[in-house]
């Protein structure tokens, strides 16, 4: 290229995503030959999104051997007494731990399962790994990044250690099933989520065999959108991510606000879209107990971002910020007013189009809030996984989504504990949820079998009118901007 060759926008753009891509490809090589925690810590970043949920697997014979020292020879049983089929080829392989689709024999209940096996030596080097990140995030605490990783490493590596006891997993997913389909009241409720459970017999520390769910991964449902001809931008997809959000948004709200126990680990590698159209959430290695101190705190947070009347008015902004002190909250010196309050909205509330005080939406923005933070509670950490997972799956497809404006009842529950319901009550609401239940089968069969052209314009009818009520909330928070600005 001759010297005075300049590149215009276009080009330098273009030149930019292929170094982008290039480095990205000797990043990944990188991390997967060093595996263990590196591949964990790549899970927080877009561009390496191909590490939530594939890396190279081990041979079938190593795995099968595993399986044998780890659930089968103390029981005296071999790998046929158990399983009448395995799949060689793993349906995925993660940082810590590979997954195999299995039928287990008569002798076992003859169902389809999915077999989860512990890479051997895996904790020793994962946790040296974190040790070695957390070392350099010391060093860098006093360069201006836009977050605290040490403070981020230091919540992991606490969380991590959990990670490697599947018999810990086991009963952590029977304990969010639990909490999934039973209210604090007692009663029964349909689960927002499908998440498989242990088959008791068969786990051990480092093998679990649990329910297989049929489908595919959050990180994959573009590709398979393509593949069945749906359009990205098209009614159907856009219908469907709504149920995702809601879906999610209501299994993290119920679990995070209801019990302070829930999945600290939400990436899109465990968030599954069944074939029957339901969302599935797994790997529960990772999870998180707040106490009851800091689900209140939390529930304040939502209900002063849900009853402010503007996004710019100090005294809401003073309110919401106040409330954010209870998550420990901590900004750094000279950064501009209502630091706090930007903070949570960043956090809580997609639908925020402008900040107070010139905050940027960007992550990577000089003005983002999560720059202006100097420390915060690290029960924070894992808790805003599932929020910024929550808010950027609703960016992706052009939502703007609150967080806030759907955790506002639960919130309300929290804070007045109005929970408990005669007996009576509960056995009536039992009956209304198998009823709901039975009439959402239904009508997606109807809809299922209906010919392309109807069930497409019922789909439009129904976008239509979410549209209208999105355009609606909107109008409203305008109206809120400019009554804060009078």
């Amino acid at each position: 290229m001759p010297a005075n060759h300049h590149l215009t926008e276009e080009e330098e753009k273009l030149t930019w995503n292929k170094q982008h891509a290039l480095g990205a490809e000797a990043l990944s090589k990188i991390i997967n030959s060093m595996q263990g925690f590196y591949v964990k810590a790549a899970q927080y970043a877009d561009a390496l999104s191909v590490f939530t949920d594939d890396v190279d697997p081990l041979p079938f014979e190593v795995i099968k051997g595993l399986i044998a020292k780890e659930l089968l020879v103390k029981r005296g049983e071999k790998f046929d007494d158990v399983f009448e089929e395995f799949d060689e080829v793993p349906l995925g392989a993660a940082s810590i731990a590979q997954v195999h689709r299995a039928v287990l024999t008569e002798k076992y209940g003859k169902k389809e399962v999915a077999v989860k096996v512990q890479y051997p030596s895996i904790e020793d080097k994962l946790m040296g790994d974190i040790a070695n990140l957390k070392q350099i995030a010391k060093v860098l605490r006093g360069v201006d990044l836009p977050i605290d990783f040490y403070a981020v490493f230091t919540e992991l590596e606490e969380q991590l250690t959990d990670e490697f006891d599947f018999e810990a997993e086991a009963e952590s997913m029977e304990r969010m099933h639990q909490i999934f389909t039973t209210g604090e009241d007692g009663a029964r409720r349909e689960s927002p989520v499908v998440t498989p459970r242990p088959v008791p017999t068969l786990v051990s520390k480092r093998v679990l065999v649990m329910d297989y769910l049929n489908g595919v991964p959050l990180s994959r449902a573009t590709d398979e959108m393509k593949r069945k001809g749906i359009a990205a931008d098209g009614v159907e997809a856009k219908l469907f991510v709504r149920k995702v959000l809601k879906s999610l948004t209501t299994a993290f709200g119920w679990s995070i606000l209801e019990s302070g126990f829930f999945h600290a680990d939400a990436h899109p590698g465990n968030i599954f879209i069944l074939d029957d159209k339901r969302i599935g959430l797994i790997d529960f290695g990772q999870v998180k107990q707040v106490n009851s101190d800091y689900r209140e705190a939390l529930a304040k947070v939502i209900l002063a971002l849900d009853e402010r009347k503007s996004d710019v008015d100090p005294a809401d902004l003073e309110r919401i910020g106040n409330s954010a002190e209870g998550l420990g909250i901590k900004l750094k010196d000279n950064v501009p007013a209502h630091g706090q309050a930007a903070v949570v909205m960043w956090l809580f509330d997609g639908s925020v189009e402008t900040f107070p005080n010139g905050y940027d939406e960007s992550e990577i923005s000089p003005n983002s809030p999560v720059k202006a933070m100097k420390d915060f509670n690290k029960d924070l950490v894992l808790l805003a996984r599932s929020t910024v997972l929550v808010k950027g799956l609703a960016k992706r497809f052009g939502i703007r989504w609150s967080l806030s404006k759907e955790w506002a009842p639960i919130a309300k529950r929290v804070l007045t504990g109005s929970n408990e319901q005669p007996v009576e009550d509960q056995s009536h609401k039992n009956k209304l949820l198998r009823l709901k239940s039975w009439v959402k089968k239904k009508a997606t069969q109807i809809l299922t079998n209906l010919a392309v052209p109807i069930r497409m314009r019922i789909l439009s009818t129904v976008l239509s009118r979410q549209r209208k009520q999105d355009e609606k909330l909107s109008t409203a928070r305008e109206k809120r901007r400019e009554g804060g600005q009078k």
